[in-house]
Protein backbone atom coordinates (compact mmCIF):
# COMPACT_ATOMS: atom_id res chain seq x y z
CA UNK A 1 0.00 0.00 0.00
CA UNK A 2 1.33 3.32 -0.82
CA UNK A 3 1.90 6.27 1.59
CA UNK A 4 1.85 9.56 1.44
CA UNK A 5 4.12 12.22 2.32
CA UNK A 6 3.49 15.47 3.62
CA UNK A 7 4.99 18.37 3.35
CA UNK A 8 5.50 21.08 5.71
CA UNK A 9 8.54 22.90 5.05
CA UNK A 10 10.38 21.80 8.33
CA UNK A 11 10.36 17.64 8.29
CA UNK A 12 10.97 16.40 4.61
CA UNK A 13 13.82 13.41 4.95
CA UNK A 14 16.91 12.20 2.44
CA UNK A 15 14.61 9.02 3.22
CA UNK A 16 11.37 10.74 1.94
CA UNK A 17 12.93 12.27 -0.89
CA UNK A 18 14.10 9.02 -2.48
CA UNK A 19 10.55 7.47 -2.19
CA UNK A 20 9.02 10.78 -4.07
CA UNK A 21 11.64 10.16 -6.53
CA UNK A 22 11.03 6.40 -7.04
CA UNK A 23 7.53 7.34 -7.30
CA UNK A 24 7.10 4.87 -4.20
CA UNK A 25 4.70 6.97 -2.26
CA UNK A 26 1.63 9.60 -2.63
CA UNK A 27 2.54 13.38 -1.85
CA UNK A 28 0.47 16.38 -0.18
CA UNK A 29 0.96 19.82 1.92
CA UNK A 30 -0.23 19.42 5.41
CA UNK A 31 -2.79 21.82 6.66
CA UNK A 32 -0.02 23.98 8.95
CA UNK A 33 1.99 24.78 5.90
CA UNK A 34 -1.12 25.77 3.83
CA UNK A 35 -1.67 28.07 5.94
CA UNK A 36 1.62 29.48 5.95
CA UNK A 37 1.41 29.45 1.78
CA UNK A 38 -1.66 31.73 2.40
CA UNK A 39 -0.13 34.14 4.99
CA UNK A 40 2.65 34.84 2.66
CA UNK A 41 0.60 35.33 -0.38
CA UNK A 42 -1.91 37.18 1.15
CA UNK A 43 1.50 39.72 1.50
CA UNK A 44 1.88 39.54 -2.31
CA UNK A 45 -1.46 40.93 -2.60
CA UNK A 46 -0.88 43.54 -0.36
CA UNK A 47 1.67 45.09 -2.17
CA UNK A 48 0.05 44.96 -5.39
CA UNK A 49 -3.57 46.52 -3.56
CA UNK A 50 -1.53 49.00 -1.84
CA UNK A 51 1.01 49.93 -5.42
CA UNK A 52 4.34 49.67 -3.41
CA UNK A 53 6.98 48.75 -5.65
CA UNK A 54 8.90 45.66 -4.53
CA UNK A 55 11.69 43.93 -6.06
CA UNK A 56 10.12 40.87 -7.45
CA UNK A 57 6.80 41.08 -7.11
CA UNK A 58 6.48 44.03 -9.72
CA UNK A 59 9.91 44.56 -10.99
CA UNK A 60 11.95 43.40 -13.58
CA UNK A 61 14.58 40.84 -12.63
CA UNK A 62 18.26 40.81 -11.79
CA UNK A 63 19.67 43.82 -13.77
CA UNK A 64 16.63 45.17 -14.87
CA UNK A 65 15.73 45.55 -11.09
CA UNK A 66 14.76 49.27 -11.42
CA UNK A 67 11.97 48.74 -14.11
CA UNK A 68 8.75 49.26 -12.22
CA UNK A 69 6.22 46.43 -14.12
CA UNK A 70 2.39 48.24 -14.97
CA UNK A 71 -0.58 45.58 -12.66
CA UNK A 72 -2.08 44.86 -16.07
CA UNK A 73 1.55 43.15 -16.98
CA UNK A 74 2.64 41.18 -13.97
CA UNK A 75 1.04 37.80 -15.02
CA UNK A 76 3.09 38.09 -18.91
CA UNK A 77 5.71 39.51 -16.97
CA UNK A 78 6.29 35.90 -15.26
CA UNK A 79 5.01 33.65 -17.78
CA UNK A 80 8.31 35.68 -19.83
CA UNK A 81 10.54 34.69 -16.66
CA UNK A 82 9.58 31.25 -17.42
CA UNK A 83 9.79 30.98 -21.16
CA UNK A 84 12.85 32.83 -21.72
CA UNK A 85 15.28 31.24 -18.93
CA UNK A 86 13.75 27.49 -19.78
CA UNK A 87 17.20 27.12 -21.69
CA UNK A 88 18.98 24.31 -20.57
CA UNK A 89 21.56 21.90 -22.52
CA UNK A 90 22.94 18.96 -22.56
CA UNK A 91 21.22 15.53 -21.72
CA UNK A 92 17.66 15.14 -19.85
CA UNK A 93 17.42 15.16 -16.20
CA UNK A 94 16.63 11.09 -14.98
CA UNK A 95 13.50 11.03 -14.50
CA UNK A 96 13.90 10.28 -10.60
CA UNK A 97 16.08 13.16 -10.43
CA UNK A 98 13.21 15.58 -11.99
CA UNK A 99 10.51 13.84 -9.40
CA UNK A 100 12.93 14.34 -6.28
CA UNK A 101 13.73 18.56 -7.47
CA UNK A 102 9.93 18.83 -7.74
CA UNK A 103 9.46 17.17 -4.52
CA UNK A 104 12.21 19.75 -2.59
CA UNK A 105 10.62 22.75 -4.56
CA UNK A 106 7.61 22.45 -2.93
CA UNK A 107 8.97 21.79 0.33
CA UNK A 108 10.26 25.02 0.07
CA UNK A 109 7.72 26.98 -1.49
CA UNK A 110 5.51 25.73 1.36
CA UNK A 111 7.67 27.01 4.23
CA UNK A 112 6.15 30.25 4.13
CA UNK A 113 8.80 33.06 2.45
CA UNK A 114 7.88 32.47 -0.77
CA UNK A 115 4.61 34.43 -1.81
CA UNK A 116 3.65 31.72 -4.32
CA UNK A 117 -0.06 31.60 -4.85
CA UNK A 118 -1.50 27.90 -3.55
CA UNK A 119 -2.79 26.98 -7.21
CA UNK A 120 0.77 26.81 -8.21
CA UNK A 121 1.73 24.48 -5.27
CA UNK A 122 -1.36 22.14 -6.05
CA UNK A 123 -0.48 21.92 -9.78
CA UNK A 124 3.02 20.51 -8.59
CA UNK A 125 1.47 18.07 -6.04
CA UNK A 126 -0.65 16.96 -8.85
CA UNK A 127 2.31 16.27 -11.11
CA UNK A 128 3.59 14.43 -8.78
CA UNK A 129 0.44 11.91 -7.79
CA UNK A 130 -0.28 11.78 -11.39
CA UNK A 131 3.51 11.42 -12.05
CA UNK A 132 3.49 13.70 -15.43
CA UNK A 133 7.36 14.78 -15.12
CA UNK A 134 8.91 17.61 -17.16
CA UNK A 135 11.73 17.38 -19.67
CA UNK A 136 14.54 18.47 -18.57
CA UNK A 137 17.63 19.41 -19.84
CA UNK A 138 20.50 18.43 -17.33
CA UNK A 139 22.75 21.71 -17.64
CA UNK A 140 21.97 25.05 -17.10
CA UNK A 141 22.55 26.40 -13.90
CA UNK A 142 25.07 28.40 -11.97
CA UNK A 143 24.15 27.43 -8.93
CA UNK A 144 23.12 30.94 -7.81
CA UNK A 145 20.22 32.50 -8.36
CA UNK A 146 19.00 29.35 -7.89
CA UNK A 147 18.70 26.14 -10.22
CA UNK A 148 17.19 29.09 -12.97
CA UNK A 149 17.74 26.44 -16.37
CA UNK A 150 16.32 23.63 -14.70
CA UNK A 151 13.97 24.77 -12.81
CA UNK A 152 12.07 26.95 -15.67
CA UNK A 153 11.67 23.80 -17.84
CA UNK A 154 9.97 22.30 -14.97
CA UNK A 155 8.31 25.90 -14.54
CA UNK A 156 7.45 25.66 -18.14
CA UNK A 157 5.29 22.37 -18.33
CA UNK A 158 3.30 23.44 -15.10
CA UNK A 159 1.99 26.49 -17.52
CA UNK A 160 1.10 23.39 -19.91
CA UNK A 161 3.87 24.43 -22.60
CA UNK A 162 7.13 22.68 -23.02
CA UNK A 163 7.72 18.75 -22.53
CA UNK A 164 7.10 16.14 -20.22
CA UNK A 165 8.74 12.27 -20.14
CA UNK A 166 6.26 9.77 -21.75
CA UNK A 167 6.68 6.07 -20.27
CA UNK A 168 9.57 5.17 -22.47
CA UNK A 169 11.47 8.36 -21.24
CA UNK A 170 10.90 10.34 -24.75
CA UNK A 171 9.85 14.21 -24.72
CA UNK A 172 6.14 14.69 -25.85
CA UNK A 173 4.22 17.93 -25.50
CA UNK A 174 2.74 18.60 -22.01
CA UNK A 175 -0.47 19.86 -23.40
CA UNK A 176 -1.34 16.82 -24.63
CA UNK A 177 -0.61 14.80 -21.29
CA UNK A 178 -2.49 17.59 -19.90
CA UNK A 179 -5.70 16.56 -21.17
CA UNK A 180 -5.51 13.41 -20.36
CA UNK A 181 -5.47 13.71 -16.80
CA UNK A 182 -7.99 16.61 -16.51
CA UNK A 183 -5.57 19.10 -16.01
CA UNK A 184 -5.17 22.43 -17.19
CA UNK A 185 -1.55 24.61 -17.34
CA UNK A 186 -1.63 26.90 -14.36
CA UNK A 187 -1.70 30.84 -15.07
CA UNK A 188 1.23 32.44 -12.84
CA UNK A 189 0.31 35.41 -10.87
CA UNK A 190 3.17 37.73 -9.45
CA UNK A 191 5.91 36.61 -7.88
CA UNK A 192 4.90 33.23 -8.86
CA UNK A 193 7.12 32.38 -11.67
CA UNK A 194 10.28 33.74 -9.85
CA UNK A 195 9.83 31.60 -6.67
CA UNK A 196 8.98 28.65 -8.77
CA UNK A 197 12.75 29.08 -10.55
CA UNK A 198 14.65 30.84 -8.14
CA UNK A 199 16.36 28.29 -5.63
CA UNK A 200 19.01 25.43 -5.43
CA UNK A 201 16.10 22.69 -5.66
CA UNK A 202 18.21 20.99 -8.83
CA UNK A 203 21.26 21.02 -6.85
CA UNK A 204 20.17 19.57 -3.74
CA UNK A 205 17.49 17.13 -5.60
CA UNK A 206 21.59 15.52 -6.97
CA UNK A 207 23.30 15.29 -3.66
CA UNK A 208 20.51 14.17 -2.05
CA UNK A 209 20.27 10.80 -4.03
CA UNK A 210 24.07 10.78 -4.16
CA UNK A 211 23.45 11.17 -0.30
CA UNK A 212 21.08 7.82 -0.33
CA UNK A 213 23.31 6.24 -2.36
CA UNK A 214 26.19 6.07 -0.22
CA UNK A 215 23.86 5.86 3.30
CA UNK A 216 24.24 2.07 1.73
CA UNK A 217 27.67 2.03 -0.01
CA UNK A 218 29.47 3.29 3.21
CA UNK A 219 28.39 0.65 5.67
CA UNK A 220 29.11 -1.29 3.12
CA UNK A 221 32.95 -0.39 1.93
CA UNK A 222 33.62 -1.51 5.36
CA UNK A 223 32.44 -4.46 5.55
CA UNK A 224 34.08 -4.74 2.03
CA UNK A 225 37.30 -4.09 3.82
CA UNK A 226 36.58 -6.82 6.22
CA UNK A 227 36.08 -9.18 3.58
CA UNK A 228 39.64 -8.32 2.26
CA UNK A 229 40.79 -8.37 5.71
CA UNK A 230 39.96 -12.41 5.90
CA UNK A 231 40.92 -13.19 2.82
CA UNK A 232 44.34 -11.22 3.50
CA UNK A 233 44.51 -12.68 7.13
CA UNK A 234 44.99 -8.98 8.19
CA UNK A 235 45.06 -8.00 11.98
CA UNK A 236 42.31 -6.28 13.82
CA UNK A 237 44.33 -5.48 16.37
CA UNK A 238 44.77 -1.96 14.60
CA UNK A 239 41.13 -1.38 15.63
CA UNK A 240 41.55 -2.02 19.56
CA UNK A 241 39.52 0.83 21.13
CA UNK A 242 42.15 2.22 23.25
CA UNK A 243 44.04 2.83 20.10
CA UNK A 244 41.13 5.10 18.96
CA UNK A 245 40.45 6.75 22.22
CA UNK A 246 44.21 8.03 21.68
CA UNK A 247 42.79 9.66 19.19
CA UNK A 248 39.39 10.40 19.34
CA UNK A 249 37.87 11.27 15.89
CA UNK A 250 34.42 9.99 15.96
CA UNK A 251 34.54 8.76 12.34
CA UNK A 252 37.68 7.07 13.04
CA UNK A 253 36.61 5.33 16.01
CA UNK A 254 33.14 4.48 14.61
CA UNK A 255 35.12 2.68 11.86
CA UNK A 256 36.85 0.66 14.43
CA UNK A 257 34.09 -0.56 15.82
CA UNK A 258 32.88 -1.67 13.18
CA UNK A 259 35.59 -3.53 12.01
CA UNK A 260 35.18 -5.35 15.87
CA UNK A 261 32.00 -6.25 15.24
CA UNK A 262 32.32 -7.54 11.94
CA UNK A 263 35.21 -9.53 12.41
CA UNK A 264 33.62 -11.33 15.31
CA UNK A 265 33.31 -15.11 15.36
CA UNK A 266 35.68 -15.23 12.49
CA UNK A 267 37.40 -18.88 12.35
CA UNK A 268 40.06 -17.53 10.11
CA UNK A 269 40.86 -14.26 12.29
CA UNK A 270 41.46 -16.87 15.17
CA UNK A 271 44.05 -18.68 13.37
CA UNK A 272 46.04 -16.22 12.44
CA UNK A 273 46.07 -14.58 16.04
CA UNK A 274 49.12 -15.33 16.96
CA UNK A 275 51.37 -15.21 13.55
CA UNK A 276 54.57 -13.75 13.01
CA UNK A 277 53.38 -10.64 11.30
CA UNK A 278 53.77 -7.08 12.76
CA UNK A 279 52.82 -5.07 10.83
CA UNK A 280 50.00 -5.14 7.78
CA UNK A 281 50.12 -2.71 4.48
CA UNK A 282 48.76 0.82 5.10
CA UNK A 283 45.20 -0.23 3.18
CA UNK A 284 44.35 -2.38 5.75
CA UNK A 285 46.27 -1.08 8.87
CA UNK A 286 44.99 2.64 8.28
CA UNK A 287 41.43 2.00 7.28
CA UNK A 288 40.02 3.05 10.45
CA UNK A 289 41.67 6.44 9.94
CA UNK A 290 41.00 6.52 5.89
CA UNK A 291 37.30 4.85 6.12
CA UNK A 292 36.36 7.22 9.81
CA UNK A 293 37.53 10.56 7.63
CA UNK A 294 35.16 9.66 4.74
CA UNK A 295 32.41 9.22 6.90
CA UNK A 296 32.97 12.50 9.24
CA UNK A 297 32.47 14.02 5.82
CA UNK A 298 29.64 11.87 4.84
CA UNK A 299 28.02 13.12 8.11
CA UNK A 300 28.81 16.47 7.75
CA UNK A 301 26.94 16.56 3.97
CA UNK A 302 23.97 14.42 5.69
CA UNK A 303 23.78 17.43 8.00
CA UNK A 304 24.02 20.00 5.86
CA UNK A 305 21.41 18.12 3.47
CA UNK A 306 18.89 18.16 5.94
CA UNK A 307 19.01 21.53 6.38
CA UNK A 308 18.93 22.47 3.10
CA UNK A 309 16.13 20.77 2.33
CA UNK A 310 13.62 22.37 4.63
CA UNK A 311 14.98 25.53 4.32
CA UNK A 312 13.91 29.00 1.91
CA UNK A 313 15.81 29.59 -0.98
CA UNK A 314 13.78 31.89 -3.28
CA UNK A 315 14.69 35.69 -3.73
CA UNK A 316 12.75 37.65 -2.50
CA UNK A 317 11.61 36.48 0.87
CA UNK A 318 8.30 37.34 2.40
CA UNK A 319 8.15 37.70 6.50
CA UNK A 320 4.49 38.37 7.16
CA UNK A 321 3.79 40.88 9.71
CA UNK A 322 0.03 41.36 9.59
CA UNK A 323 0.19 43.94 12.21
CA UNK A 324 2.09 46.13 10.87
CA UNK A 325 1.99 45.40 6.82
CA UNK A 326 4.14 47.13 4.06
CA UNK A 327 7.34 46.13 1.85
CA UNK A 328 9.70 45.60 5.31
CA UNK A 329 7.78 42.46 5.23
CA UNK A 330 9.91 41.37 1.49
CA UNK A 331 13.39 41.02 1.83
CA UNK A 332 15.99 40.59 -0.90
CA UNK A 333 18.41 38.37 0.14
CA UNK A 334 20.93 35.30 -0.80
CA UNK A 335 19.73 32.07 -0.15
CA UNK A 336 19.77 31.12 -3.51
CA UNK A 337 23.22 31.10 -3.36
CA UNK A 338 24.55 27.32 -3.83
CA UNK A 339 27.89 27.44 -2.37
CA UNK A 340 27.19 25.64 0.73
CA UNK A 341 25.55 22.72 -1.08
CA UNK A 342 28.81 22.89 -3.91
CA UNK A 343 31.83 22.83 -1.27
CA UNK A 344 29.85 19.93 0.53
CA UNK A 345 29.29 18.44 -3.01
CA UNK A 346 33.34 18.84 -3.96
CA UNK A 347 34.60 17.50 -0.24
CA UNK A 348 32.48 14.14 -0.61
CA UNK A 349 33.67 13.77 -4.12
CA UNK A 350 37.30 14.41 -3.25
CA UNK A 351 36.85 12.04 -0.49
CA UNK A 352 35.32 9.10 -2.04
CA UNK A 353 38.65 9.20 -4.39
CA UNK A 354 40.05 8.51 -1.09
CA UNK A 355 38.09 5.29 -0.33
CA UNK A 356 38.31 4.49 -3.87
CA UNK A 357 41.88 4.62 -3.67
CA UNK A 358 42.31 2.38 -0.47
CA UNK A 359 40.17 0.21 -1.93
CA UNK A 360 42.00 -0.28 -5.29
CA UNK A 361 45.19 -0.22 -3.12
CA UNK A 362 44.15 -3.92 -1.46
CA UNK A 363 42.80 -5.57 -4.35
CA UNK A 364 46.92 -5.35 -5.34
CA UNK A 365 47.35 -7.05 -2.05
CA UNK A 366 45.10 -9.92 -2.66
CA UNK A 367 46.19 -10.76 -6.25
CA UNK A 368 49.68 -10.49 -6.10
CA UNK A 369 51.19 -13.25 -5.29
CA UNK A 370 54.12 -12.50 -3.51
CA UNK A 371 52.16 -11.00 -0.80
CA UNK A 372 48.80 -12.86 -0.78
CA UNK A 373 50.63 -15.85 -0.94
CA UNK A 374 47.76 -17.27 -3.14
CA UNK A 375 48.19 -18.03 -7.07
CA UNK A 376 48.41 -15.07 -9.01
CA UNK A 377 45.69 -13.07 -9.98
CA UNK A 378 43.80 -16.19 -8.34
CA UNK A 379 43.69 -18.24 -11.40
CA UNK A 380 43.14 -21.85 -11.15
CA UNK A 381 45.77 -22.59 -13.87
CA UNK A 382 48.17 -19.14 -13.85
CA UNK A 383 50.05 -18.90 -16.38
CA UNK A 384 47.26 -20.65 -18.51
CA UNK A 385 44.92 -18.27 -17.29
CA UNK A 386 44.53 -14.88 -16.39
CA UNK A 387 42.01 -15.13 -13.24
CA UNK A 388 40.84 -11.91 -12.06
CA UNK A 389 43.91 -10.06 -13.46
CA UNK A 390 41.47 -7.57 -15.29
CA UNK A 391 39.55 -6.61 -12.32
CA UNK A 392 42.11 -4.53 -10.86
CA UNK A 393 42.45 -3.02 -13.93
CA UNK A 394 39.17 -1.83 -14.92
CA UNK A 395 38.87 -0.38 -11.19
CA UNK A 396 42.19 1.64 -12.13
CA UNK A 397 39.75 3.13 -14.92
CA UNK A 398 37.25 3.75 -12.59
CA UNK A 399 39.27 5.70 -10.03
CA UNK A 400 40.67 7.39 -12.50
CA UNK A 401 37.91 8.81 -13.20
CA UNK A 402 36.86 9.05 -9.88
CA UNK A 403 39.84 11.07 -10.03
CA UNK A 404 38.77 13.67 -12.13
CA UNK A 405 35.63 13.60 -10.54
CA UNK A 406 37.69 14.47 -7.25
CA UNK A 407 38.63 18.18 -8.74
CA UNK A 408 36.55 20.98 -7.11
CA UNK A 409 33.41 22.16 -9.39
CA UNK A 410 33.30 25.61 -6.58
CA UNK A 411 36.43 26.63 -7.67
CA UNK A 412 35.35 28.49 -10.71
CA UNK A 413 32.91 31.77 -10.93
CA UNK A 414 31.80 33.74 -13.61
CA UNK A 415 30.04 37.41 -13.73
CA UNK A 416 26.13 36.96 -14.98
CA UNK A 417 23.34 39.71 -15.45
CA UNK A 418 25.21 42.71 -16.47
CA UNK A 419 27.36 42.49 -13.25
CA UNK A 420 24.68 42.05 -10.81
CA UNK A 421 25.26 38.44 -10.55
CA UNK A 422 28.67 38.41 -10.33
CA UNK A 423 29.76 35.32 -8.49
CA UNK A 424 28.04 32.04 -8.72
CA UNK A 425 28.76 28.76 -6.96
CA UNK A 426 28.27 26.04 -9.54
CA UNK A 427 26.85 24.05 -6.38
CA UNK A 428 24.79 22.09 -9.64
CA UNK A 429 27.64 21.20 -10.99
CA UNK A 430 29.11 19.94 -8.03
CA UNK A 431 26.06 18.07 -7.32
CA UNK A 432 25.93 16.24 -10.25
CA UNK A 433 29.89 15.67 -10.11
CA UNK A 434 28.88 13.59 -6.65
CA UNK A 435 26.20 11.56 -8.17
CA UNK A 436 28.63 10.48 -11.42
CA UNK A 437 31.63 9.89 -8.47
CA UNK A 438 28.98 7.79 -5.89
CA UNK A 439 28.50 5.59 -9.20
CA UNK A 440 32.45 5.63 -10.02
CA UNK A 441 33.23 4.57 -6.24
CA UNK A 442 30.64 1.49 -6.15
CA UNK A 443 32.39 0.10 -9.42
CA UNK A 444 35.50 0.16 -7.71
CA UNK A 445 33.86 -1.33 -4.58
CA UNK A 446 32.62 -3.76 -6.51
CA UNK A 447 36.08 -5.27 -8.02
CA UNK A 448 37.70 -5.33 -4.58
CA UNK A 449 34.52 -7.37 -3.41
CA UNK A 450 34.52 -9.75 -6.35
CA UNK A 451 38.31 -9.91 -5.75
CA UNK A 452 37.97 -11.17 -2.16
CA UNK A 453 35.13 -13.15 -2.58
CA UNK A 454 37.54 -15.80 -5.36
CA UNK A 455 40.02 -15.39 -2.22
CA UNK A 456 38.13 -16.63 0.25
CA UNK A 457 37.45 -19.55 -2.22
CA UNK A 458 41.07 -20.57 -1.26
CA UNK A 459 40.62 -20.73 2.79
CA UNK A 460 39.49 -23.76 4.60
CA UNK A 461 38.30 -21.80 7.46
CA UNK A 462 35.02 -19.93 7.87
CA UNK A 463 34.88 -15.95 7.56
CA UNK A 464 32.71 -14.27 10.50
CA UNK A 465 29.27 -14.01 9.95
CA UNK A 466 28.73 -10.76 8.36
CA UNK A 467 31.54 -11.24 5.76
CA UNK A 468 29.20 -15.44 5.02
CA UNK A 469 26.23 -13.10 4.53
CA UNK A 470 27.74 -10.53 2.42
CA UNK A 471 29.96 -12.97 0.36
CA UNK A 472 26.83 -15.02 0.10
CA UNK A 473 25.02 -12.31 -2.08
CA UNK A 474 28.10 -12.16 -4.04
CA UNK A 475 27.54 -15.54 -5.44
CA UNK A 476 24.00 -15.25 -6.54
CA UNK A 477 25.08 -12.52 -9.11
CA UNK A 478 29.01 -13.87 -9.54
CA UNK A 479 29.73 -17.87 -8.83
CA UNK A 480 33.30 -18.97 -7.91
CA UNK A 481 36.11 -19.22 -10.53
CA UNK A 482 36.40 -22.34 -12.27
CA UNK A 483 38.36 -20.78 -15.52
CA UNK A 484 38.53 -17.70 -17.30
CA UNK A 485 35.35 -15.57 -18.03
CA UNK A 486 33.94 -12.16 -18.71
CA UNK A 487 33.08 -11.03 -15.04
CA UNK A 488 32.23 -7.42 -16.54
CA UNK A 489 28.13 -7.91 -16.29
CA UNK A 490 28.91 -9.69 -12.54
CA UNK A 491 30.47 -6.52 -11.96
CA UNK A 492 28.47 -3.90 -13.20
CA UNK A 493 25.54 -5.68 -11.01
CA UNK A 494 27.57 -5.81 -8.14
CA UNK A 495 28.05 -2.40 -8.02
CA UNK A 496 24.23 -1.99 -8.46
CA UNK A 497 23.65 -4.10 -5.67
CA UNK A 498 25.70 -2.24 -3.38
CA UNK A 499 24.01 1.27 -3.90
CA UNK A 500 20.67 0.28 -3.53
CA UNK A 501 20.41 -0.65 0.13
CA UNK A 502 18.62 -4.53 -0.25
CA UNK A 503 21.84 -6.11 0.02
CA UNK A 504 22.76 -3.75 3.43
CA UNK A 505 19.05 -4.91 5.02
CA UNK A 506 19.24 -8.15 4.21
CA UNK A 507 23.19 -8.58 6.18
CA UNK A 508 21.62 -6.32 9.06
CA UNK A 509 18.89 -8.52 9.29
CA UNK A 510 20.47 -11.81 9.36
CA UNK A 511 23.60 -10.30 11.46
CA UNK A 512 22.30 -7.62 13.55
CA UNK A 513 22.37 -3.43 13.44
CA UNK A 514 25.58 -2.35 12.05
CA UNK A 515 26.51 0.37 14.35
CA UNK A 516 25.71 4.17 13.31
Amino acid sequence: MRNTIHFDGTTLTPAEVERIASNHADVAVSEDAWQNVHAARSVVDGILSRGETVYGINTGFGALVHERISPDDLAQLQTNLVRSHATGLGEPMPKHAVRAMMAVRINSLVKGHSGVHPKVVEQLVDFLNKDIIPHVPRIGSLGASGDLAPLSHMALALLGEGYVLDQDGAPTPTEAVLREHGLIGVRLGAKDGLSLINGTSQMLAFMTLAERKLSSLLPLADLILCTSMEARKASVQPSDPRVHDARPHPGQSLVAKRIRTFMMNSQILASHANCERVQDAYSFRCAPQVHGAVLQKYSSMLETITIELNSATDNPLIFPDPKNPGPHEVISQGNFHGEVIALTADSMSAALFELGSISERRIDQMLDPARSELPAFLAKNSGLESGLMIVQYVAGASLAELHGHASPRAAFSTSTSAGQEDHVSMGATAAWNLLQATQRFSEVLACELLVACEALEFESLEPSTYVASLKQRVRTLAKPLTGDRSTSRELINIATALSDGAWLARIEAENGRIPR
